[in-house]
């Protein structure tokens, strides 16, 4: 990815930058456009799933509820026009994050009123505008609020539209500029004529973090309007024209008597005011909400569309789950191609796109794996924007981007394994060198840093005593062993492979043969208590957390049987808390676990028990996810369970095999078509199964077999298997 120091004018670069959006969404797609044209899958999608919790009460809600959002977003887009899974009554914000598990971003957010405003606004939380959902779609939202105003919602990719239809003779639409999710330290607003305004604010925190971004923004209306001002604090300040600060913002009033629908647009930027303004000139300088929707469902339908199932009309779940799957990462540079970098300077892309939004220790595990399947340009975009970040910020790989900031959120060495991971799936454009000298330095100097993050905390003690705290260390003999994979796949270098496999086994130190299972050292070496160090989960659930040498732990722990017992007592429950000792089906350590019983001589239990998480934890419901979907990691996992292949074992282009839910699936590659038959979603076990006419008696696939596309055809029964895909035994990797 090559950067100028100077701008490159907008004459020259739009026409390329035009093209290259076109291609993320389009080029890939068009060996199958004529198979697809007919479905219209963004309507299919249902985006209130996920968009509320199983009722457990304010301080329980993150257990089971997925903090999706209902409004409008264009595939990978920068703007995400919608209520907020924290505070819908506050309006419509203008962006926000799919399934990221604490308050974040929600600037500008927006409410439409009937009537004229008589008291200021102040932080916007004493509205109730109780909007009741009309429709929510791909790339559309209606809804209705308690006074009878309705709101649509429409995107571009870097522009968010709205329709507003008033009931009585004045209608007031209120924009809370000086307002986020969390707390605003420094906003300003102008009000430039009787229809626009303009200005920016800071995005407060993300889980503790500072978010470290100013949002600009251009905004108009499609009508003058007959009144307008600002607020700022309890202050209402009619005809006022400017604001600042903390809970401010604007209000516009308009005659509604005869045209009761008012038109409202607005462009962003991270950049400066002039992008922003560049970016809505470019991407909507009309006022056609239609097209506008109807624009987005479009390239909505192309993405979605990758992926065919039989009877889509009643796949809801299964769309809406690929819909979260490309919500993120979001293109972060302008129509221009700038950015701020993670150095808090302007840069430039030169083609293709710079995307943000990284939550690097979810995605890994499912999603990434998948559009890199899909969209392996697209996904080699945004590799190579890691890279950058990593170059920009001192030289390491950072664990959870948010804007240009590593928020140091969570744990591990998580974008090595997702590097490795789009590499080992098919997207292989991005540069490969820079790569692995950054995973390389992330893992050998212990004082290597994404901006004031260290990329490996304790890593020290991990190198010279081989054993730390227990969940952080499994996350990096994961990335050891990515590494290695990464080395030789990408660069056939068998040495610095062995090198890190080596490593990778270093779990064998954390094994306590009094207790039989994985437990947290001190520095000593003496043992920790069997509960300390568990992120998220049990130490029950980060028993299986070694996914690429199962078979060694299985050895470990006593053989088949044992380990068969101790996974029919996990799945006993499928909704474990952070601490309750089964499966977790909301979080993403446990997401590999159901297919463990492939390693063990019993693939169909592991059929069974997917089925059984599909059937008890999803739901078509707004309480329809068992947990965070963390930008599209939940809605990987369940777009993999319901095809029949899971992506187990990190680095390893391959998946574990499970029963299909969908008669015919299509799922079109880049460089070639899968048609995967007989999927039922009542029937669960596996009778037969064949690979292009060849039966195979093995639970694991590599991609090489299928990446240019082929024939899988399942028999599937209502009665157990037992002996299916036990003859060829899956993947292990040991030193």
């Amino acid at each position: 990815m090559i950067f100028f120091s100077k701008p490159v004018s907008p004459d020259t670069k739009l026409p390329l930058r035009k093209i290259l959006s076109l291609i993320l969404i389009g080029s890939a797609t068009l060996a199958h456009s004529q198979s697809n044209k007919s479905v219209d899958y963004a309507n299919v999608v249902n985006t209130q799933i996920g968009s509320k919790g199983k009722g457990h009460g304010k301080h329980e809600q993150y257990l089971e509820a997925g903090y999706t959002f209902p409004g409008a977003m264009s595939p990978f887009g920068m703007v995400q026009f919608t209520t907020t899974f924290f505070n819908e009554d506050r309006g419509f914000v203008i962006n926000q994050m799919s399934g990221a598990g604490c308050e974040h971003m929600g600037n500008m957010p927006l409410i439409p009123l009937d009537g004229a405003l008589k008291v200021s606004p102040d932080s916007m939380t004493t509205f109730r505008p109780g909007f009741k959902i009309l429709r929510s779609v791909a790339g559309y939202y209606k809804s209705e609020s308690s006074q009878g105003v309705v709101s649509e919602l429409g995107v571009t990719t870097r522009t968010g539209m709205g329709r507003f239809s008033f009931t009585n003779n004045q209608g007031t639409i209120i924009i809370g500029t000086g307002i986020n999710a969390t707390k605003v330290s420094e906003a300003s607003v102008k009000i430039t004529s009787s229809k626009s305004f303009e200005g920016y604010a800071d995005g407060g925190q993300f889980c503790g973090a500072p978010a470290n971004y100013k949002l600009y923004f251009v905004a108009e209306f499609s009508e003058p309007a007959s009144a307008y001002g600002t607020w700022e604090g309890a202050s209402l300040r009619p005809s006022v024209k400017a604001a600042e600060g903390e809970n401010s913002g604007v209000y516009f009033t308009f005659n509604t008597q005869v045209k009761k629908k008012v038109l409202y647009k607005v462009g962003v930027s991270y950049v400066s005011l002039e992008n922003a303004r560049q970016n809505l000139k470019s991407e909507n300088n009309a006022w056609n909400f239609d097209a506008v929707v109807s624009k987005t469902q479009a390239a909505w339908n192309k993405c979605l569309g990758k992926i065919e199932v039989s009877k889509p009309a009643e796949a809801v779940q299964f769309y809406t789950g690929l819909y979260h799957v490309f919500t993120h990462p979001n293109i972060y540079n302008d129509v221009n191609g700038e950015y701020i970098g993670a150095d808090y300077k302007v840069h430039k892309v030169s083609s293709g796109n710079y995307y943000t939004a990284f939550s690097n220790w979810d995605t890994y595990r499912t999603q990434v794996q998948l559009i890199a399947m899909l969209f392996p340009r697209a996904t080699s975009d945004m590799m190579n924007s890691v890279i950058t970040f990593a170059e920009q910020a001192g030289g390491g790989f950072p664990r959870w981007v948010l804007n240009s900031t590593e928020t140091g959120i969570m744990q591990g060495d998580p974008t090595s394994i997702l590097v490795a991971n789009a590499y080992a799936f098919g997207a292989n454009r991005f540069d490969l060198s820079k790569a692995l000298k950054i995973m390389r330095r992330g893992a050998e100097d212990p004082e290597t840093k994404s901006q004031k993050e260290l990329t490996r905390p304790m890593l020290k003690q991990y190198l010279e005593k081989g054993y730390m705290n227990a969940s952080m260390m499994l996350e990096y003999t994961s990335a050891d062993f990515s590494i290695g994979q990464f080395a030789l796949q990408a660069f056939k270098d068998s040495s610095l492979y062995r090198r890190y496999l080596k490593r990778a086994q270093y779990w064998k130190n954390l094994y306590n043969p009094e207790t039989t299972w994985l437990r947290s050292r001190n520095e000593d070496g003496s043992w920790k208590s069997y509960n300390e160090d568990w992120r998220e989960l049990s130490y029950k659930g980060y028993f299986w957390m070694i996914p690429y040498n199962w078979k060694a732990l299985i050895d470990t722990i006593g053989g088949k049987e044992v380990a068969e017992k101790r996974l029919d007592g996990f799945f006993s429950k499928l909704n474990a808390n952070y601490h309750e000792e089964w499966f977790a089906s909301g979080n993403e350590p446990d997401f590999q676990v159901p297919w463990a019983y492939n390693w063990t001589g019993q693939p169909y239990k592991t059929q069974h028990v997917v089925k059984r998480i599909i059937k008890e934890q999803y739901s078509n419901r707004p309480n329809g996810l068992p947990g965070n979907d963390d930008l599209g990691a939940m809605g990987a996992f369940y777009v993999f369970a319901n095809i029949g292949m899971f992506p187990v074992i990190p680095a390893v282009g391959g998946f574990s095999v499970n029963s299909p839910s969908f008669g015919e699936i299509k799922v079109h590659l880049a460089k070639g078509t899968l048609v995967i038959k007989g999927g039922n979603p009542d029937k669960t076990y596996i009778n037969d199964l064949q690979l292009n006419g060849k039966p195979l008696n093995g639970t694991w696939i590599s991609w090489k077999e299928i990446e240019n596309g082929g024939t899988l055809t399942f028999k599937l029964s209502d009665v157990p298997n037992k002996t299916w895909g036990t003859q060829t035994a899956p993947p292990s990797f040991d030193y």
